[in-house]
């Protein structure tokens, strides 16, 4: 028989490129690279400016110490990072140098004393809750530094080491408040919007803190995330998972098309009266062109009186080709009643309520029942 020329197939392995060049975080965008760039490019330069003139430019003392480059790129690469915290850049750079101070001046071998600087420093900062990278090069510098570092002694942690630190920190929270990113990074918390002692709806189902726990214990690793971070971005993932797997069922497909709205030149006492004719939670409220302006509901309404204009909210808004159970993450907030659809000139198309929005999602799971009891 003639040789066959078929061959196994080649395992599925990724190639070199995709290896080598896998992106460095997840969410990361080429416009937030662009932007650290910016940033550590102003926060060192005027980091050393400032030192300079603080502290004269002689050679007696640095103006600017090395780890402050490496808490630059955690400060402006990834500020969401429990290690770029201003605690964790100012504590941990700041104790870290302590602990190299204590042990040049403990230990004369510096290859010993950099070791145990360095092994100081990781403890310091770990009972501290400051960890820093960029601390354990503090901690060396300290050690080995030469003269300059040497003859300040004890006031080398703090000058410059502090001073470098803090100003690095007020030149962050200046850039990422004009650049609007969330720093210092605090974890939303998830309050019951009904301020009860039971968890938030999407709590009560699904990924629960006790999950979370039991998976980090069971995989026995440290991730460079908060944990509360690390349950939103879960809970997101099953909303966006659902909203994939039922794309097929639009907004336009269950939203209510005859939406029950008020002029935005009605009084407070109209708004009530259609939200209680009506027997609805949420009122749009429209200009004389039929622009969406917000929204108004019971809250509003309850104890106000005059112009309705001025207890109108920001509205939620999507599109009438959304995948109707991309809404899930708005209409189980405990706060949000209804969403507003809009088209591209911001005029009212349709309203789905959270009445809408369990209906589709109990004749998903129908459906999907039947299929695979007929399967």
């Amino acid at each position: 028989m003639p040789s066959s020329n078929f061959r196994e197939p080649a395992p599925n392995r990724p190639s070199l490129s995709s290896r080598l060049f896998h992106p460095i975080l997840a969410g990361a965008t080429l416009r937030d690279r662009l932007l650290a760039c910016v940033g550590a490019l102003a926060a060192i330069t005027l980091t050393g400016l400032i030192c300079g003139y603080l502290l004269g430019d002689g050679a007696h003392l640095p103006l600017i110490v090395a780890p402050m480059g490496a808490s630059a790129v955690l400060l402006f690469a990834v500020p969401a990072s429990p290690l770029a915290q201003p605690w964790s850049i100012i504590g941990g750079n700041t104790i870290s140098a302590v602990m190299g101070v204590i042990a040049a001046s403990l230990i004369k071998d510096p290859i010993i004393a950099t070791g145990v600087g360095v092994s100081l420093a990781i403890a310091a900062m770990s009972f501290t809750r400051c960890l820093h990278p960029p601390g354990g090069a503090a901690a060396l510098t300290a050690v080995l530094g030469g003269p300059a570092v040497a003859s300040w002694g004890m006031l080398f942690p703090f000058v410059p080491v502090a001073l470098n630190s803090c100003i690095l920190v007020a030149m962050g929270l200046m850039f990422h408040k004009l650049s609007r990113h969330n720093y210092p990074h605090v974890a939303m918390p998830q309050i019951n919007a009904h301020l009860t002692a039971d968890p938030p709806p999407a709590q009560r189902v699904g990924i629960l803190e006790a999950d979370i726990d039991a998976a980090l214990a069971t995989l026995n690793e440290t991730f460079d995330i908060d944990r509360a971070d690390l349950g939103r971005v879960l809970r997101q993932v099953e909303y966006e998972a659902a909203a994939r797997t039922h794309a097929d069922i639009r907004c336009a497909d269950i939203m209510s098309r005859d939406v029950v709205a008020v002029d935005v030149d009605a009084t407070v006492e109209q708004a009530r009266w259609l939200l209680l004719h009506h027997n609805v939670r949420t009122l749009p409220v429209k200009d004389q062109r039929g622009h969406l302006l917000g929204t108004v509901g019971l809250r509003e309404l309850a104890m106000s009186s005059g112009p309705l204009k001025e207890v109108v909210t920001p509205p939620t808004t999507a599109s009438a080709d959304d995948p109707a159970l991309s809404l899930l993450p708005v209409l189980t907030d405990g706060r949000t009643h209804a969403v507003i659809l809009v088209d591209d000139e911001n005029r009212i198309l349709g309203l789905i309520s959270q009445t809408d929005l369990l209906s589709a999602v109990a004749r998903s799971l129908s459906t999907g029942a039947l299929r695979a009891a007929a399967a």
